[in-house]
């Protein structure tokens, strides 16, 4: 029984309200994260997110006999034990249904959201042939979707009875109402602690494990043989929550002569894709459950989830938003979770991915009206990188670009644990180096086609980078050193930031150095759910990303793999083959790995942040990560590749 409850709660569920809210918990039904809940709604999108209604438990009675559709996990207890009367699963971005045999009767349910709504819908069905009486209670908190919630007399859960099917819930006085709306049935208010559900992850991860929460009310109604009562949890006024909003439209490819897990993996992307409030636009969420819109990870995720896919308008909504906050020719690295708190600018490289998204925004829709509006933007952000910026960013005598700043940390390698910045990279490391040739080059580019003047002399700018580079980071061995540290003095670690010389549109590196790269790369840090960050045979190599907040983040980047690097791994290869018939039936081969977690690990239809670097089996850090998903769909949707001779299952 332990294992059965143990491994159905390994596997969770996400469904998301393009808000920044969402509904999300285990396939036993025991939340096992303090980020799981039935109602987790985002009060300034997609920001100031709570958890406001953690789950719902079930009652049902047939024939003098009940059963409790639940699972919890409590202190030396597992209470009830609904888990073993799950006969099936079924689990979608769209919507979770779970089938329960109860002796001969079927009882199923079903969670969905609303897209552009703060509410979550749950659904039972009578399968049976047989009445059914059921009790719902649904189990409230109110708190921060970090924090944690435990009884106290501040929260009464004071109940606004609207009528015997509307509740009107405050779990306190001042606090956002929540509404309980049933279509059949009524309610009877029943105010009752819970206590000590452990959270076993949390556990893991060395925080407070152990959350309360209020039962308010119970609803009753006998279920009839094929029919189904439906339930609203919502923060939504009951005249207005059964209207569905749609604050971004997308464009409904069917990928028909593509494997089917590229329609599902297009479905998947769409859960990142939320409307920014304070913007008016649309933005993407890096990761869930708990990162916001973070530039660079914005600009990465989105040429795979919005501009491969054909979005245009909503690429060009993205775009627009992080437009809006440029400032000393940065991007943001990441918009802030509460209101009053200012942008953080702390990135290198967020500014110069945006030049790279919207050279693929080109190539896919041929815009030069929105590139032309924007021109100046561009040239004013490589200005401030000529003259220098924030953090001694600047670009050096030998045309190579320099940055850094004690106790700062710039690039994606961006673990910092109580000020210690566990990777540094001061100096100029060579993935930013690489996007600042690419900058250049397409800047270059957009000017050519608006038929405007560069005001910049980048033909200098171009040919002092390129006799630096090769000259200051080809080391002996014949790969790109990852940093030139203080008087460019080599870090030769083999980390994946050298594979961008392979996978960005415009590279320094003549043929023969790009395949002694990818031979290296290939031999030390591939995997097949990722890149390793860190050679295993380097002393400072971390096998597992495991433990309390420190262990994890100091082994963040230390050989952590992680699964967006293979999506520009995958690139390399397809680039350095031509796209040949080969190389493509080659690197559908190679993702087979990361399709099986896709579907049978972790949450599903998701990939994870990372994986650990020795043993890269089991998904780690975000359930569900934007580049990760995006990084998978620039690849199989790009345009050279090719699906004959791929098989379509």
């Amino acid at each position: 029984m332990h294992t059965q409850f143990e491994e159905l709660s390994k596997r969770e569920f996400l469904l998301t309200n393009g808000l920044g809210g969402y509904a999300s918990s285990t396939f036993s039904g025991a939340n096992t994260r303090r980020y799981h809940g039935l109602l987790v709604a985002s009060f300034n999108p997609p920001t100031v997110r709570k958890v406001l209604v953690s789950k719902v438990e079930e009652t049902i009675t047939i024939n003098e006999n009940s059963f409790e559709l639940s699972s919890n996990r409590y202190p030396n207890n597992i209470h009830p034990t609904g888990f073993k009367l799950i006969k099936d699963i079924q689990a979608t971005p769209e919507q979770f249904l779970v089938t329960f045999q109860l002796e001969d009767a079927l009882i199923q349910k079903k969670i969905s959201t609303i897209r552009g709504r703060n509410t979550t819908v749950v659904e039972y069905t009578n399968l049976s042939s047989v009445p059914a009486a059921i009790a719902i209670r649904p189990f409230m908190v109110f708190r921060d979707f970090h924090a944690m919630f435990h009884k106290s007399d501040d929260f009464d859960f004071y109940i606004n009875e609207i009528s015997n099917q509307v509740l009107e819930i405050f779990a306190q006085y001042g606090a956002a109402p929540v509404y309980f709306i049933s279509d059949r049935g009524s309610w009877k208010k029943d105010n009752y602690w819970y206590e000590h559900f452990q959270y076993t992850i949390e556990e893991e991860r060395g925080f407070d494990f152990e959350e309360d929460a209020m039962q308010v009310a119970e609803l009753h109604h006998t279920l009839n043989p094929n029919e189904t009562i439906q339930l609203i949890f919502t923060t939504e006024k009951p005249e207005e929550c059964t209207i569905p909003l749609h604050h971004l439209a997308f464009n409904k490819i069917d990928h028909q002569e593509l494997p089917v897990f590229i329609n599902h993996l297009e479905k998947s992307g769409q859960q990142f894709l939320v409307h920014r409030q304070s913007t008016n636009s649309a933005t993407v969420l890096a990761g869930y459950h708990w990162f916001s819109d973070w530039g660079r990870d914005t600009m990465i995720a989105m040429r795979g989830l919005t501009i491969a896919t054909g979005n245009q308008q909503i690429s060009k909504s993205i775009l627009q938003t992080f437009f809006k906050s440029i400032d000393q020719g940065m991007l943001p690295n990441r918009f802030p979770d509460y209101e009053g708190e200012a942008l953080e600018y702390n990135t290198i490289d967020a500014s110069l991915w945006l030049f790279v998204t919207l050279y693929d925004y080109h190539q896919k829709f041929n815009d030069n009206e929105f590139i032309k509006e924007h021109l100046n933007d561009l040239r004013q952000m490589l200005d401030w990188h000529l003259k220098g910026t924030r953090y001694n960013i600047k670009v050096d005598s030998d045309g190579l670009i320099i940055g850094g700043k004690e106790g700062v940390q710039l690039t994606w390698m961006d673990a910092k644990v109580e000020g210690y910045v566990v990777t540094p990279r001061i100096g100029k490391p060579v993935e930013i180096n690489l996007l600042w040739y690419n900058a250049l080059k397409i800047f270059q580019l957009f000017c050519l086609n608006c038929e405007e003047d560069a005001g910049i002399d980048i033909a200098s700018q171009l040919s002092a980078f390129e006799q630096s580079f090769v000259a200051k980071f080809m080391n002996e061995e014949g790969y790109l050193a990852d940093v030139l540290e203080s008087d460019d003095q080599q870090d030769n670690s083999i980390r994946p930031n050298m594979v961008y010389a392979l996978s960005l549109p415009f590279t320094p590196l003549a043929a023969e150095h790009q395949l002694k790269m990818i031979e290296i790369i290939n031999h030390r840090l591939y995997t097949s759910f990722g890149l390793r960050t860190l050679d295993p045979r380097h002393p400072s190599f971390r096998p597992s990303y495991r433990g309390d907040a420190y262990n994890r983040d100091t082994a963040y980047h230390q050989g952590t793999v992680w699964p967006f690097l293979w999506g520009e791994w995958a690139l390399a290869h397809l680039k350095l083959h031509s796209f040949s018939k080969e190389a493509c039936a080659f690197v559908w081969q190679q993702s087979a790995g990361l399709r099986h977690h896709f579907y049978e690990e972790g949450c599903a239809h998701a990939i994870a942040e990372i994986y650990d670097g020795l043993d890269p089996s089991i998904g780690k850090g975000c359930i569900q990560q934007a580049w990760s998903i995006g990084n998978l769909l620039m690849v199989f949707l790009h345009p050279q590749f090719k699906w004959d001779d791929i098989s379509k299952a």
